[in-house]
């Protein structure tokens, strides 16, 4: 072990290497960007130094004579200690990798280390210090000392509005993962709040400052995604008239949220995959690479572990997506969250509106608590977009003529039909089996709907926004994600403005 001093303001750091020469290295790399820095080699040697004092980051090996590095990450969060560790792993020990980062790892380095990456890393963790609250003090309610005010997570996760037990385990769990740099991956049916899931994580993180660079993998075309993620170089297609970064540049120094992870294509996947392990990428046209800091947060309404049983999503790649998990309840999982959820979504509705809020009072909300909601927070939304826009003064009331409402409540018991019906043959809109593919299923009957408003009004989007009871911009995404061919101009009837 040895230590060399350095001003006693600057952050100090715990070096865990086996190889002298290593350790050499890495120590002569710290004490150039100021950091104090001791060195051990081996688990008893680290763990004698974190008994006699603090550190702001350690850095281990994974593999020791006497020990892993696991273990050391392991007393850390046994003892709450503030440390944040970073781990380093042989090259292609990927699992190593994946289970320091759930085990709370701050990050972790591939051997041969990058020395630059190495200190980037560092500064990463470095600069995430202040950012730790104290204990007992949540993290979302953490204050910023040079200005005294609350921090951007207070208000992220006040975002995800429901006090019920379901989505308390989810801020909680945010508030938890926030300040590390493991990959997220969001799962929850469609209409469940997943990016506010990720505004939340990054908010809460020591990122917070950066960019959040969100990005529906489902709405690129497959032969632009290489150029969408990675950038381009001038001249590298035709059209490219100039340099252009990707996602990944855009996103540097702070979070990339990549929604519907799912739809990416196989090849694409590889290449994601590489960027995340290498965490460098190599821009369309250009033959250098460049390193990137950014953290992954994905989701999908999907099962991706279905997916990679069917060779439709690779398994390398989803383990490294799937280091941390925060899994979105369903709206029906959580319907006494509805009041709370209504007066949000309603205040919202009415401030994008110019309109005056109106009065949610219990009838109210004894026709919302009939309506199923198989779209979740989405479908709340949009039923009380269209009781605004088509309602009176006075408290909100769904209009009868709402083929949701109508459906939903016909399907309701009465006192006197409690006995089980007998199954009916299938229609159009009751399939004989129960669908394999749920969405899928669902989204071939929006399909049909939307074709056939579409026609009766001449396939003006506009007419056929308010016919439907939906926002322009909603059906311009209706129309786009679920691949609807419209005619060309000429062919179209006058007066859509779309």
């Amino acid at each position: 072990m040895n230590s060399l001093p350095t001003p006693p303001t600057s952050a100090s750091i715990l070096v865990v290497d086996d190889e002298p020469d290593l350790r050499t290295l890495y120590e002569l790399t710290l004490l150039r960007e100021g950091y104090r820095v001791e060195t051990a080699g081996s688990v008893q040697d680290a763990a004698q130094l974190l008994l006699s004092r603090r550190f702001d980051v350690m850095i281990s090996d994974m593999r020791l004579p006497d020990g892993t590095g696991m273990e050391l990450l392991l007393q850390l969060r046994e003892q709450a200690r503030p440390e944040r560790c970073i781990v380093m792993t042989a090259y292609g020990s990927a699992e190593n990798a994946v289970d320091a980062l759930r085990a709370g790892a701050f990050d972790y380095l591939t051997k041969p280390v990058d020395l630059r990456q190495f200190r980037q890393v560092v500064a990463s963790a470095i600069q995430g210090i202040g950012a730790v609250p104290t204990p007992g003090v949540a993290p979302s309610m953490a204050v910023d000392a040079a200005n005294s005010r609350p921090l951007q997570g207070d208000a992220a996760l006040k975002a995800l509005v429901g006090e019920s037990p379901a989505m308390q385990g989810v801020k909680q769990r945010i508030a938890k993962v926030a300040k590390g740099m493991a990959p997220v991956l969001v799962h929850g049916e469609s209409g469940t709040g997943k990016e506010l899931v990720a505004r939340a994580l990054h908010a809460c993180s020591q990122r917070a400052d950066g960019p959040l660079v969100a990005v529906n993998c489902g709405a690129i075309p497959e032969n632009l995604l290489e150029a969408e993620f990675f950038g381009a170089r001038k001249g590298s297609y035709t059209g490219a008239t100039q340099d252009r970064p990707g996602y990944f540049q855009a996103a540097q120094g702070g979070t990339l949220f990549l929604d519907e992870i799912g739809d990416l294509p196989l090849a694409m996947q590889a290449k994601l995959l590489r960027a995340i392990q290498e965490r460098k990428i190599r821009s369309l046209g250009s033959t250098q690479e460049e390193a990137v800091d950014v953290r992954i947060v994905s989701a999908t309404h999907r099962d991706l572990a279905a997916q990679v049983q069917a060779g439709q999503f690779r398994q390398d790649l989803f383990y490294r997506l799937n280091v941390i998990e925060i899994a979105l309840p369903a709206l029906r999982e959580r319907r006494g969250d509805l009041p709370d959820l209504c007066r949000a979504l309603l205040a919202k509705l009415a401030h994008e509106s110019g309109l005056h809020t109106p009065e949610l009072d219990e009838t109210s909300l004894a026709q919302i608590a009939q309506l199923e909601l198989p779209g979740n927070v989405r479908e709340l939304e949009n039923v009380l977009h269209r009781a605004i826009a088509l309602g009176d003064e006075g408290p909100l009331r769904l209009p009868p003529s709402m083929e949701s409402c109508e459906a939903t409540l016909s399907n309701q018991p009465s006192s006197s039909t409690l006995a089980p019906k007998p199954p009916q043959a299938a229609t159009a809109d009751t399939p004989a089996e129960l669908p394999q593919d749920l969405q899928a299923w669902l989204d071939e009957k929006e399909r049909n709907i939307l074709v056939q408003a579409l026609q009766d009004n001449g396939f003006n989007r506009t007419a056929t926004a308010t016919r439907l009871g939906i926002s322009l911009r909603q059906i311009r995404y209706r129309i786009e994600r679920l691949g609807i061919d419209l005619p060309s101009e000429g062919n179209k009837h006058h007066g859509d403005n779309a």
